[in-house]
């Protein structure tokens, strides 16, 4: 709804808006930002929608108003941090990064971070189970990674003599998840240099 107002003097002055919806997508992106360092901070499952209004400084009903359920607000920043994932890989993949450095700098960041790490990863587990509200979502992601990886900057798009093309997208996503896992039982250990030594590993002659 807009209306027009008058100052003091009896000026007019343009159309104002007014209304808690007045900003909506940004107020929606608040609350999303804040679920997301919730779930970060204390996993999904201790998250509460009262935490998540405090950090995007909105009321309780307030925030029932954008989002009706806590799986609402997990799915959607989940679909945020994938964003996040894909425009910083998209930044590295146009980069002059060596290939092979390519998928340990996409990770880099987020191996930085191990309590967020284990939170985030514990939602990964969960959704593995097909009752979860986010197996779909992480179904239809990990369709997506094996689409991103047919790039020729990460080597994996020719079929070598070992191995096909789809079975070193299956080894790298294999990677990726067990690394993230020793990362966490060892964060004094460096593991991010194995990632670079299997992507020259899996490098065909036809890549090179």
């Amino acid at each position: 709804m807009t209306t027009t107002s008058e100052t003091a003097a009896g000026q007019k002055v343009g159309p104002r808006r007014r209304g808690p919806y007045a900003s909506t997508p940004a107020r929606r992106a608040e609350i999303v930002r804040a679920a997301s360092a919730s779930f970060a901070q204390h996993g999904y499952e201790r998250a509460s929608l009262r935490d998540i209004a405090a950090r995007a400084n909105v009321t309780h009903a307030a925030l029932l108003r954008h989002f009706a359920t806590k799986d609402d607000l997990l799915l959607a920043a989940l679909a945020q941090r994938d964003a996040d994932d894909l425009n910083l890989a998209r930044s590295i993949m146009q980069s002059k990064v060596p290939r092979e450095r390519v998928l340990s700098g996409i990770l880099e960041e987020e191996f930085a971070h191990p309590d967020q790490m284990r939170n985030w990863l514990a939602i990964t587990i969960a959704a593995t189970n097909p009752s979860h509200p986010a197996h779909d979502f992480f179904i239809a992601r990990r369709e997506r990674m094996r689409q991103h990886f047919t790039s020729k900057r990460l080597a994996t798009t020719q079929d070598s003599e070992e191995l096909s093309a789809a079975d070193k997208v299956t080894m790298v996503m294999a990677m990726i998840d067990g690394l993230r896992i020793q990362c966490l039982l060892d964060p004094e250990r460096p593991t991010l240099h194995l990632m670079e030594t299997l992507m020259r590993f899996i490098a065909s002659p036809e890549d090179e």
